[in-house]
């Protein structure tokens, strides 16, 4: 990641002056800006998987959508630990709808 970021500010530093950038160097710039911005948000949501909300009282408030894709993340982890699509997960929901 430090050689990315060091590479961006490089060429944001190069294309402030009078020479600037040249064609390849402004592809270049773009195609590692987007590739900052993916590991970025990757991070991010990593994070964010990895969170509980607790109000003041101490009481968890972890919205639905996050509990969920929390869920969601630990299931697909097990899938990939235990050989991918055969894995069947069994919730009591799950069975009132068949």
């Amino acid at each position: 990641m430090d050689k990315l970021l060091n590479r961006i500010n490089e060429l944001a530093r190069k294309a402030k002056t009078t020479e600037g950038l040249t064609e390849t160097e402004k592809i270049e710039q773009k195609e590692l800006r987007q590739q900052y911005l993916k590991s970025f948000r990757s991070s991010f949501d990593d994070i964010l998987l990895n969170s509980k909300v607790y109000d003041p009282e101490g009481k968890d408030i972890t919205p639905k959508k996050l509990v969920e894709a929390q869920k969601e993340k630990r299931r697909n982890e097990v899938k990939n630990i235990l050989g991918g699509n055969k894995i069947v997960h069994l919730n009591p929901e799950d069975a009132d709808k068949k």
